[in-house]
């Protein structure tokens, strides 16, 4: 196995090789910070390098790992043990700097780590570094004033998407074997789509929000990205919040592992196609017969409310975000700190009115309502969409042509999205084939409420269906 072979090896595979003694935790951390300290000067998918402290980790992991078994000193903490990953930078952090891709917190440095990170670490996950995104997580190119650009590794004119850009493209990269990201309208999904990477949207309550620098506390959502569905599934695993009743991701996985002959999988026939390009569509209409060569059943889906999340989901974020900066004193203060994009929609909150907010909420609850009805009585496991209807845009581009349409390239990424925060569901991302320039597509699925172990299962199942893609030429 080459050095570039074991950067872009799985979670899996990675931990396979510790525990065959075939290579170290000190021996891949110092592989990934050598090709940080290579490659990020060209995509820039971090704002801060933890060297010190993941060196320092690999050493605790290895001495751990490798520590004779029977011995006290040996330790075991699971799959991710001495795995070196990234954090979007809107995570807090314990003693290093959290700037949440602004100039406001350039120099702030949390006191206490986010839960989400706190449980990675138990789990023996290693830091090297927090990921650039779109200025305070408000947009999906991750183009960021204060700290340059994230470009995508497929084509470095073209954006990785936002706003956990720099998660993706580390990914993406083989900057890190898995990153965790934030999602409040589609900030996981739409940078793993355009990255060639998995991302996950776990639903309502399953991974704590706290110690996440907030955007719309309503529609916040944290999750992992990495290469394939199961390296996802191992990062989720330790942030995930179940009953006592349920089993862990991994077991439920293992225990109950789904063939693609009983899937049961839904269309929705509103508002998902109605706006796509023909790449985009072409490769997933290719994805649903490849899940009905094996035998999953495809039916058609009606969820009327879906025209109205786009309206619903901005008279939500739009407020929640304006009354958040304004509470902490940044915003209308320091207006002058911001990048014009952000500051221009901080400006638009301030003028939804309470009724419009409160409708909002009202129509939200009627989604939430509304996806669980339809897909319960479809009886759906899963709705079957495209992530975004257009591969990566170029860095800068405003507005995208599909077909004679010119369409505004920000609501573009975030259309297909916004539907499962609004209704609290978990939602993945993979890929599932690439344009005739070769850039990543991405196939959406989407889960019913509090079941995202299914969701994982299928997304497993989809994965073994779709096209391998190569690894970008960097």
């Amino acid at each position: 196995m080459t050095d570039t072979d074991l950067a872009f090896a799985t979670i899996e595979e990675v931990a396979r090789l510790y525990r065959k003694r075939k290579v170290s935790p000190v021996e891949v951390t110092k592989l990934i910070l050598a090709r940080i300290e290579q490659l990020n000067p060209k995509i820039n998918a971090y704002i801060t390098v933890t060297a010190e402290l993941a060196l320092a980790q690999s050493k605790k992991a290895e001495a751990e790992l490798f520590a004779p078994r029977g011995r006290k000193s040996h330790r075991d903490r699971g799959p991710l043990h001495g795995i070196p990953i990234s954090l979007k930078d809107n995570i807090y952090t314990k003693d290093i700097l959290t700037t949440a891709g602004s100039k406001i917190l350039k120099n702030f440095i949390p006191q206490n780590d986010a839960p989400a990170w706190a449980k990675l670490q138990e789990a023996g996950a290693i830091l090297v570094g927090k990921t650039n995104l779109h200025e305070f997580a408000y947009g999906v190119t991750t183009n960021n004033p204060h700290y340059g650009p994230t470009r995508n590794p497929w084509d470095l004119n073209r954006v990785p998407g936002g706003s956990s850009g720099g998660s993706a493209a580390a990914v993406a990269a083989g900057l890190c074997y898995g990153s965790i990201g934030t999602d409040t309208g589609g900030s996981i999904r739409i940078p793993a789509s355009l990255c060639g990477v998995v991302g996950v949207k776990p639903g309502i309550g399953r991974v704590s929000v706290e110690g996440i620098v907030p955007l719309s506390p309503c529609l916040d959502f944290v999750g992992p990205l990495a290469r394939t569905v199961a390296d996802a599934t191992l990062l989720l695993d330790p942030m995930f919040a179940r009953s006592k009743r349920e089993p862990s991701l991994l077991s439920a996985r293992k225990s109950s592992a789904r063939s693609s002959k009983r899937l049961k999988l839904g269309m929705p026939k509103e508002f998902f196609f109605d706006v796509v390009s023909e790449e985009v569509y072409a490769a997933f209409r290719n994805a649903v017969r490849a899940f009905q060569k094996q035998g999953a059943t495809v039916k058609e889906v009606s969820i009327p409310l879906l025209n109205e999340t786009e309206e619903a989901g901005n008279h939500i974020a739009w407020p929640e975000a304006t009354h958040y900066h304004q509470q902490a004193g940044w915003f209308p203060a320091h207006s002058a700190d911001y990048g014009e994009d952000v500051r221009s929609r901080l400006e638009m909150g301030a003028k939804v009115s309470a009724i419009a907010y409160l409708q909002a909420l009202a129509t939200r609850d009627k989604v939430i309502e509304q996806f669980h009805l339809a897909m319960a009585d479809a009886g759906v496991d899963a709705l079957v969409v495209p992530t975004t209807p257009i591969a990566a845009p170029l860095i800068g581009e405003e507005s995208t042509p599909i077909g004679k349409t010119n369409h505004a390239t920000r609501a573009l990424l975030l259309r297909l999205n916004r539907p499962a925060n609004l209704a609290g569901i978990p939602a993945i991302s993979i890929p599932c084939g690439t344009t005739s320039s070769g850039l990543p597509i991405g196939l959406q699925l989407i889960g019913a409420v509090r079941n995202e172990p299914l969701l994982l299962q299928i997304a497993q199942v989809a994965q073994a269906l779709m096209p391998v893609l190569r690894r970008p030429n960097l």
